[in-house]
């Protein structure tokens, strides 16, 4: 699932944009719930880190649940985004509402957390779920599952765009805006395309106040 979202993110940056898709060595294999996204967060933390080391111009933080966010942002000189964070907005500049789709029920909840916190309730006509553990998204019965969802949100919710509610979805907004009719974001293109513009634009994280790089102790 790294690699499938290497590539998209490779495919959609511009020439001279390097990718590098990594994963955390410690944390859970996959993140499907509060549990699971508070024991991802050091992990995540620990990638920042050696980025930073590294001389990484930006992140893109490839979960949903956009886990460790604004304490990436602390260790972090360049733009950090988060996949839901980037998705929601491109889909508010492209129509004035949009349905999300993800994986299982029990994350339904998480993401409208984040519809809330980023000030996109009144874009969210509704957050849906497949009810599939993230790592089955592999399988050919997901891809119709996920298919299936989204023509019930183009039919019942009336949205203008569809937003994929998971990192491993990574591969088909295109094959399902093709053929549903409606723009699909993946969160992961999005997010790398806004990283660019952002570096592009000279922009990197504030140092001022609540995500400045954090006091050291022990």
């Amino acid at each position: 699932m790294t690699e499938k979202i290497g590539a998209a993110a490779v495919a959609v940056a511009s020439p001279g944009t390097e990718i590098v898709a990594c994963n955390p060595v410690s944390g859970p294999t996959a993140i499907e719930g509060h549990y699971d996204e508070a024991m991802s967060v050091v992990g995540v933390l620990e990638e920042i880190s050696k980025g930073e080391a590294a001389g990484i111009d930006g992140y893109v933080i490839a979960c949903f649940g956009d886990p460790g966010l604004l304490a990436a942002r602390e260790l972090a000189k360049g733009p950090v985004l988060g996949i839901a964070e980037a998705a929601m907005h491109a889909a508010s500049f492209i129509s004035t509402g949009f349905s999300i789709v993800t994986t299982l029920e029990r994350t339904r909840v998480i993401a409208q957390h984040l519809v809330d916190n980023y000030g996109m309730t009144r874009f969210c006509h509704k957050v849906r779920a497949i009810d599939l553990p993230v790592l089955s998204l592999e399988t050919p019965h997901a891809k119709t599952a996920i298919l299936q969802e989204c023509r019930l949100a183009l039919e019942e919710d009336h949205c203008g765009a569809i937003v994929l509610g998971c990192g491993g979805m990574a591969d088909l907004p295109t094959q399902l805006s093709q053929e549903l009719g409606i723009p699909v974001i993946d969160g992961v293109s999005a997010a790398v395309k806004l990283v660019e513009a952002l570096l592009g634009l000279g922009l990197g994280t504030s140092k001022v106040g609540d995500l400045a790089y954090p006091n050291s102790k022990s």
